[in-house]
């Protein structure tokens, strides 16, 4: 990056699942070059040991867009900004609110930097549950009505997507996974293979493949990616592997 072609610019960056071996090539080169990092104060934490001489600025949970607009307003001070996102920017991230959001700073540049999502860098750790068509969901209802959610669950399981459930369970969600389970299961079979991922990239990481009536009484929390396999996914030792397409490949 020209470090002069840069100024009055936010980089909206997607840091992966939080390790920098998964963090993507670009990614780390803004954050090397940026004048300083805005995010949510987890995700700052996770990046302070990785670039020790950057001023990080933080906000609570629920602060997104106070984090957006501070960030625009030192970009539009003449700086060269950051502001983090787990996985994926634009996915659950914060670039949509970026663009909406910059429109007041008119001096400011916006640009998107991708990183890996949860549903793909769990996908690895699962084996191949996501190889034919599948969707994302959250069950987070503070932005999204708890019907619509329970809607866009129906419909994947009645269309036969594999599913990748975000943001299944917090401290104050309790027994969204067991709700969400119930959903599926009056379409789907209690024997469908799923899986569940923990601390994708830090510590604690683990991850456990188990039917989908398992599934309903595990432990989740915000830290926990889960997976619905479709009709074609089968556990082939203790790996979730769907099939690449529905016709006998021969």
């Amino acid at each position: 990056m020209n470090k002069n072609e840069n100024k009055n610019k936010l980089w909206v960056v997607g840091i992966g699942p939080g390790d920098k071996e998964d963090m993507t090539f670009r990614a780390a080169q803004v954050l090397t070059e940026c004048d300083v990092i805005y995010g949510y104060t987890v995700y700052c934490e996770l990046m302070k040991p990785l670039f020790p001489d950057k001023d990080f600025i933080s906000t609570a949970m629920t602060r997104e867009e106070d984090r957006v607009r501070m960030a625009l307003e030192k970009a539009a001070e003449g700086s060269e900004v950051a502001l983090i996102c787990s996985g994926d920017a634009g996915v659950y991230g914060m670039a949509g609110l970026a663009y909406k959001l910059g429109g007041d700073y008119p001096k400011v540049a916006v640009e998107v930097v991708p990183g890996v999502t949860a549903a793909l860098s769990g996908a690895a750790m699962l084996g191949a549950p996501l190889i034919h068509d599948f969707c994302l969901i959250s069950m987070s209802d503070r932005l999204t009505p708890m019907e619509l959610i329970e809607k866009r669950l129906r419909a994947a399981a009645s269309a036969d997507l594999a599913i990748v459930i975000y943001n299944p369970e917090s401290k104050g969600r309790a027994g969204y996974l067991a709700h969400a389970c119930d959903i599926l299961m009056e379409t789907l079979p209690g024997s469908i293979v799923c899986g569940i991922t923990r601390n994708i990239g830090r510590e604690g990481v683990s991850c456990e493949v188990m039917s989908l009536q398992e599934l309903k009484n595990a432990k989740a929390d915000m830290f926990c990616t889960v997976f619905i396999g479709n009709s074609s996914t089968e556990n082939i030792g203790d790996y979730m592997v769907t099939a690449r397409g529905y016709r006998s490949e021969g």
